[in-house]
């Protein structure tokens, strides 16, 4: 008998337990984060490997930006630093070599300029692949989202751009961080926390969640599989 599994079509991803491994190891903590992006690279090509087209990663809260120290944050840009240029400059890189486009959204604008410069090229160079989706959120927030679609909104309404009766559901998607972006399938959570963070509150109000105790660079390929089967053993009731 043919089993199918139904595989979902996009899959939201906070990676958590990058500092917690790190003082495992007995290493300083923020170090963690280098093997966190090694990791961010495997689980786009797994996922893609297993036929999932939209991943989206929680890179950076804005919560984040305003906590942690400064020693850290400039680790963590130079680490992104080093990411674009090799996307930009090595076409071996797995977004080349599996045709991935790589997008990000946040409030993109409170980082620094070089990386703003660097986001920018990496959307342009990546714009035309399609055969994947790899979404970043950084300096982003959920609640900050939903705040600044509202007050874009109300500006247009206000403006006569738009009656305020034929406002939807769609038409506040429109002004969000996230675009078009369709709704996750699934949000997986890795380092044993079973919240989401303020990570995408509006879209994935019908998404299956799982959590899962391994620290984020601990994550395997078999990790992704077994919770792509179980998705597909879920069952969707959309509120039904």
């Amino acid at each position: 008998m043919t089993i199918i599994i139904t595989i979902p079509r996009h899959i939201g991803i906070i990676p958590d337990g990058n500092r917690r491994l790190a003082r495992r190891l007995m290493q300083t903590p923020w170090k963690g984060h280098a093997m966190g992006l090694g990791k961010i690279r495997n689980v786009a090509s797994w996922c893609n490997e297993l036929g999932v087209k939209n991943v989206t990663i929680y890179l950076l809260s804005l919560e984040n930006l305003q906590k942690r120290p400064k020693r850290e944050l400039s680790y963590l840009f130079g680490l992104a630093r080093g990411e674009l240029k090799e996307i930009l400059e090595n076409a071996k890189h797995s977004v080349h070599l599996n045709r991935t486009r790589v997008r990000f959204f946040g409030r993109l604008e409170v980082l620094p300029a070089d990386l703003q410069q660097g986001i920018r090229l990496v959307e342009e160079k990546t714009s035309h692949y399609a055969n994947g989706f790899l979404n970043l959120a950084i300096a982003y927030g959920g609640r900050q989202e939903i705040t600044e679609a509202v007050r874009k909104l109300a500006r247009d309404a206000q403006k006569g751009r738009i009656k305020v009766g034929d406002i939807k559901e769609s038409t506040l998607r429109n002004y969000m961080w996230t675009g078009e972006l369709s709704d996750p399938d699934m949000v997986i959570r890795t380092g044993g926390e079973k919240r989401l963070s303020n990570f995408l509150p509006f879209q994935s109000t019908y998404s299956e969640l799982f959590f899962m105790d391994k620290f984020w660079p601990e994550l395997s390929k078999d990790d992704i599989a077994a919770a792509i089967k179980e998705y597909g053993e879920r069952q969707r009731r959309f509120g039904k």
